[in-house]
């Protein structure tokens, strides 16, 4: 429990470190980071990694997408257009080479993995494009992805009885999906109060983002349920140690990869601000 302890306050303190930098190149090189850890656990999980040269290739088209946000957004069109095609090409390559010892099914799994979690993780770069509003969209969207399990924890631990998912997660139950769901429809609320009249933001449109925090937590059980899956049929406990006691950038981040996009998205339409 100490080291848990421990090992959360040391990542509060560095991801409050790299939201106050969000308007400066640090958060760029911090989301690529990630990137590049998330798909290092993933290649390791499932013993993809020792196809060293196609994981170097999603490993720099991962870093080359996050570090496009630092150009102006003029060119970012074509830069992103530019390396997705050079991504392509460059595991096509690889595969015509290497293909007496590489199975197809191979590539296209690291063809999935190398495109998904750039694009995911993107999401949150893409809403720290927005001058106004940029901290506030990827703050509530991690709050989105995370806090649900709070509320999960506590409603299944008094009320929970009914197994939801026993053998992918055997302690998620469907009284404690409930509770979370409710849970983070209501937090998303508070956190928009304080967003809208303490730091004088803009009008919000609370109902779209209690249903969206709603939402959240269910897209965030997909996600999580998603990673449990594939650490179950590979036989490890977590993705890494980065941070003991919780284990790997997957373990923490699961959910955030299919709550960021969803997020982008609507405040892309306008329906929260």
């Amino acid at each position: 429990m100490k080291t848990r302890i421990i090992s959360a306050a040391v990542a509060i303190v560095i991801a409050v470190i790299v939201l106050a930098l969000h308007k400066t190149f640090i958060f760029e090189l911090a989301i690529g980071f990630l990137v590049v850890v998330a798909l290092w656990e993933l290649f390791k999980a499932t013993k993809l990694d020792k196809l060293k040269v196609q994981t170097y290739i999603c490993y720099c088209y991962g870093a080359l997408v996050c570090i496009g946000h630092i150009f102006d957004s003029a060119y970012k069109i074509g830069y992103s257009r530019l390396i997705f095609i050079l991504f392509i090409l460059a595991m096509l390559v690889s595969f015509f080479r290497e293909h007496e010892s590489i199975k197809y099914e191979q590539i296209l799994q690291m063809f999935a993995f190398g495109y998904f979690v750039p694009f995911a993780f993107e999401s949150l770069l893409n809403m720290n494009a927005h001058e106004e509003c940029g901290l506030f969209m990827i703050v509530i969207t991690l709050c989105g992805a995370w806090l649900a399990d709070s509320g999960a924890y506590f409603a299944g631990t008094f009320f929970g009885k009914t197994k939801l998912c026993p053998k992918i997660s055997p302690k998620k139950t469907v009284e404690g999906l409930i509770g979370g769901v409710l849970t983070n429809g209501v937090l998303m609320i508070l956190i928009g109060l304080v967003y809208d009249y303490a730091l004088d933001g803009p009008t919000l449109n609370y109902f779209v983002l209690f249903l969206c925090g709603m939402l959240c937590a269910l897209l965030g059980l997909v996600g999580d349920l998603g990673a449990s899956l594939i650490k179950r049929q590979t036989g490890i406990k977590d993705y890494g140690n980065i941070m003991p006691g919780h284990g790997g950038v997957m373990d923490r981040f699961d959910s955030v990869l299919i709550v960021a996009p969803f997020m982008y998205y609507i405040f892309a339409m306008g329906w929260i601000i």
